[in-house]
């Protein structure tokens, strides 16, 4: 009987601590990425079931960060990471969102800056807490977790950069501009750009001198464009925590944004709370 009481008590402490909300939309989420992958697999496209494949492991990885590392995730961040992973890879990769829903790429890209900045702001926080050695002023602290978040962005870009390169992904999206300024076209050899405007149509042949494709609408940039744009946009999401995560500490006090969205370090695991009650 006694067994059966902590066994229940076990239980329902284990529920407690498990956050409902961002449990259920991650089940959600597993679930249809798995049915996502199952009718690429059916379909015989490998790459969008490698991505779904990827999609998962990325899924897991906010529960695995927490019992690793004994850490809470808040709710509004969990489900922002969660949210963000099925968006960019499902939504914008696999069914085209990226190029189907205008900026798409843009917000995500935004929100990506933002969160980097958040993950980056608690792991320097916690260092700077639990250590006698470092003790960052507000300032540095927002600095580091800026900066932290920027590595983010550029690393993701080289990313989309090896995934266009070596599997023939379309990661970095190309964009349709009208006018260049390259030195490669100058007559003299000279290292002085040569500009060309109101580039109206652009023909691509191959190297026997058959014409392949032509593309109406101007000059096709292979990612460039795109790229800055990318880094642009993460940096405008970065800026925007770390002002408040700034405003807060120096206000010796954190606001709303930077609550809802930091990891706070457990004082204990749930292992631990689950053995003391099977003590009792």
């Amino acid at each position: 009987m006694k067994k059966r009481i902590n066994a229940q008590k076990m239980i329902k402490m284990a529920y407690k601590e498990t956050k409902r909300s961002s449990l259920a939309i991650y089940l959600i989420l597993r679930f249809l990425v798995v049915i996502c992958m199952i009718l690429q697999i059916i379909r015989g496209d490998l790459n969008n079931a490698l991505l779904c494949l990827l999609s998962l492991v990325l899924l897991f990885a906010p529960l695995f960060i927490q019992n690793k590392y004994e850490i809470t995730l808040p709710d509004s961040l969990e489900i922002s990471i969660y949210l963000f992973i099925f968006s960019a890879e499902i939504l914008g990769e696999i069914n085209n969102f990226y190029g189907i829903i205008p900026h798409w790429d843009t917000c995500l890209h935004t929100i990506n800056g933002f969160l980097a900045t958040a993950v980056g702001f608690s792991l320097v926080d916690l260092l700077n807490k639990n250590s006698n050695d470092i003790n960052l002023s507000p300032f540095y602290l927002c600095l580091v977790a800026f900066c932290f978040s920027m590595t983010i962005g550029i690393l993701w870009e080289f990313f989309e950069y090896g995934g266009d390169k070596l599997v023939k992904f379309d990661m970095q999206k190309d964009t349709l501009i009208t006018n260049i300024s390259s030195v490669y076209l100058n007559p003299d050899n000279e290292n002085k750009p040569v500009v060309v405007d109101n580039i109206g149509k652009t023909e691509i042949f191959d190297k026997d001198g058959k014409l392949l494709y032509v593309i109406d609408g101007g000059y096709l940039d292979i990612g460039l464009n795109d790229t800055m744009k990318d880094l642009f946009v993460n940096f405008i999401g970065a800026l925007v925590f770390s002002f408040f995560a700034y405003i807060g500490l120096k206000n010796n006090k954190r606001s709303s944004v930077v609550k809802n969205f930091v990891p706070i370090k457990e004082k204990r695991k749930m292992a631990e709370s689950v053995k003391n009650c099977l003590m009792k």
